[in-house]
C-alpha cells in the first residue's frame, strides 16, 4: 500500500480579545507553544464526626480550569525592542479595562478556539539581548482563568438537588426561608434547616457561616 505524505500548513497560535472589542483584536505569537496544560479542581469541606480516623468529605463547589503554557517570542530576526513589539501587549492583557472595571476576557486560540478566559498571571524571562541591552528574546509563563458567564452555567447543569445533603455558606441578606427556597424550591421547608443546625433564631443568620442542608427524604 502507498501513502502519500501530506505538509499541513502551520498555523500561528494567537491570543484574542473577545471582550471588549478593540482594534486589533489578537496579538499573535512568534512561536507556537510546545505544549500547554489544563488544570480543574473540586471544593470539598471535611465533616467534623467525632471517633472517625477520616471524616466524610462533602462536595462545595466547583473551582475555574486553569490554563497554563509557556510562550516564547522572539525579535532576533529584525533586531526590535521585544518588549514592544510582543511583551508590552501581552502583559497589558492584566490590566483593568475601564469599560468592564475588570481585564479583558480574551481566548487562546490555534487553529480554533481552545481556551477562553482571564489572564490571571504572567512571568516574564529575557534570554537573548543585543549588546548594548535590549532584550531580544523572552519566555512568558502564563496563566489563564476559565470564564463561564453565570447565565452559561445555569442553562448547562440545575442549582437544585434536595435529595443531596450539602453545604451552604451564608450570604448577606440570605434568610432560612430563601435559601430553602434556593435549595429545595420550597421556602416553607426552612424549619428542616434550623433542626439539622440547631439554629433557635432562623433571623440570625452571619455572612460566611457554613450551614447542612439536609437531603429532603
Amino acid at each position: 500500500m502507498l501513502f502519500r505524505s501530506v505538509r499541513e500548513p502551520t498555523v500561528p497560535a494567537r491570543l484574542q480579545i473577545l471582550t471588549p472589542q478593540v482594534t486589533p483584536s489578537e496579538i499573535p505569537l512568534r512561536f507556537n507553544p510546545t505544549e500547554y496544560q489544563l488544570q480543574k479542581a473540586n471544593n470539598f469541606a471535611e465533616i467534623a464526626i467525632p471517633g472517625l480516623e477520616t471524616p466524610p468529605i462533602q462536595y462545595i463547589r466547583g473551582s475555574s480550569e486553569k490554563l497554563s503554557l509557556e510562550l516564547l517570542v522572539d525579535t532576533s530576526d529584525t533586531l526590535e525592542d521585544v518588549r514592544e513589539k510582543y511583551v508590552n501587549a501581552l502583559r497589558g492583557l492584566l490590566n483593568i479595562n475601564s469599560e468592564l472595571h475588570a481585564p479583558p476576557i480574551v481566548a487562546f486560540a490555534w487553529d480554533k478556539e481552545v481556551f477562553k478566559g482571564v489572564l490571571e498571571s504572567m512571568n516574564v524571562t529575557y534570554t537573548m539581548f543585543t549588546p548594548v541591552g535590549v532584550p531580544l528574546r523572552a519566555k512568558l509563563s502564563t496563566t489563564l482563568r476559565e470564564y463561564r458567564p453565570v447565565t452559561v452555567q445555569y442553562k448547562e447543569r440545575p442549582r437544585n438537588s434536595p435529595d443531596v445533603e450539602k453545604i451552604f455558606v451564608v450570604r448577606r441578606g440570605d434568610s432560612l426561608w430563601s435559601i430553602a427556597g434556593q435549595v429545595y424550591r420550597d421556602p416553607a421547608r426552612w424549619r428542616e434547616i434550623a433542626l439539622r443546625n440547631d439554629i433557635k433564631d432562623p433571623r440570625a443568620l452571619e455572612p460566611g457561616a457554613e450551614l447542612l442542608v439536609p437531603r429532603l427524604r
